[in-house]
């Protein structure tokens, strides 16, 4: 018993009694791995980086989750450029308008807002000017499409004419969401109170005679327009993933050459969609800038269609364009100061 004890021990603690070593097994764990850097989160919108667009969503504290804020590169489309556009993930975050209530244009005399105004008044962390509006004898109208949780407050303008005399009945641009879908169109608003939707405009111009008035059949068979949220102006930039840039149809400019606001450049708002995300686009002009003319609808249409929008739809620009996030201006405005608007369109956290 004695000499098994030894033997054991022996064996227990690795005391060899033969010249020869013993082989010693190979480790069978890897190496644990050298602890990597910790890398930056990816951009939700890759595209727009690779594109030359900055994100720049960290100067702004008040964004919630869903909504990036890219500013663009030096230029766009070859023209010196001061833009910005706030990319809402419509999982996360969902859009509304606000508007003077003149649902028929007979006019009203609720006041305009600044956009800054309807910040504070409902905090929503992005803020922009939304469709055309004008004022006349002390009264406000709305002259673009706007709705709001189900409820019009506004309609495209039905009627056009150079010289008050004769008269075209324009089908107008659209953008809007119903049954979760997003879309751009044209609408035309009758006399007797039918409001149409269209996937095309009427084919009017200034050189022609007028076409009817639209309605049920004509430009094309309609549907009744009732969205849950929608704001119009125009015209139609992009429309099932080409661009239509369609002012000529829609009437945006006078009878004279220098008169087509459309291919001139000035500060330009736009709303635009593709793949559950809304764009909302600004873009500087008027020299606020040293050298930044603005863009024409066209060059627009292309910078959206370039980040992937397959809809959009040109709002009003000039004096009107502003963008606010988190309460704060991107663009400078060119008047100098923000222009109380008759509609605006928001981002929200759902």
């Amino acid at each position: 018993m004695k000499r098994l004890l030894i033997l054991l021990s022996a064996t227990l603690l690795g005391c060899g009694c033969s010249s020869k070593e013993t082989p010693v097994p190979e480790w069978p764990w890897t190496e644990p791995a050298t602890p990597e850097e910790p890398q930056p989160a990816a951009d939700p919108n890759p595209g727009l980086p690779e594109k030359g667009w900055t994100n720049v969503s960290a100067f702004y504290s008040g964004l919630p989750d869903g909504i990036q804020l890219y500013k663009s590169p030096g230029t766009l489309q070859g023209v010196k450029a001061v833009a910005y556009v706030a990319v809402a993930n419509l999982m996360a975050v969902t859009w509304d308008v606000w508007s003077i209530d003149d649902p028929r244009t007979e006019g009203t005399s609720e006041a305009l807002k600044t956009p800054a105004e309807v910040f504070e008044a409902t905090k929503a962390p992005v803020v922009m000017n939304g469709g055309y509006f004008f004022v006349e004898d002390g009264r406000r109208y709305n002259a673009s499409v706007a709705v709001s949780a189900g409820r019009t407050y506004g309609v495209n303008l039905n009627y056009a004419s150079l010289d008050w005399s004769t008269y075209y009945y324009p089908t107008r641009g659209v953008f809007y969401e119903k049954d979760g879908k997003l879309g751009c169109g044209w609408t035309y608003y009758t006399t007797s109170g039918q409001h149409y939707l269209y996937g095309a405009p009427a084919q009017n111009s200034w050189e022609a005679a007028p076409l009817q008035a639209p309605d049920a059949q004509f430009p094309e068979k309609a549907s009744v327009f009732s969205p849950t949220t929608a704001i119009g102006a125009g015209p139609v930039l992009i429309h099932g993933g080409k661009v239509v840039d369609s002012w000529k149809a829609e009437l945006f400019y006078g009878n004279g050459s220098d008169d087509k606001m459309p291919e001139a450049r000035h500060p330009r708002t736009a709303i635009g969609c593709s793949d559950g995300r809304l764009f909302l686009f600004v873009c500087e002009g008027r020299g606020m800038t040293e050298g930044v003319a603005g863009l024409t609808t066209g060059e627009v249409a292309r910078v959206l269609l370039d980040l992937g929008c397959t809809e959009a739809l040109n709002l009003d620009g000039g004096g009107s364009t502003c963008l606010l996030v988190d309460g704060k201006s991107t663009v400078q405005e060119s008047d100098g100061s923000q222009r109380p608007v008759g509609s605006t369109i928001m981002l929200k956290k759902k």
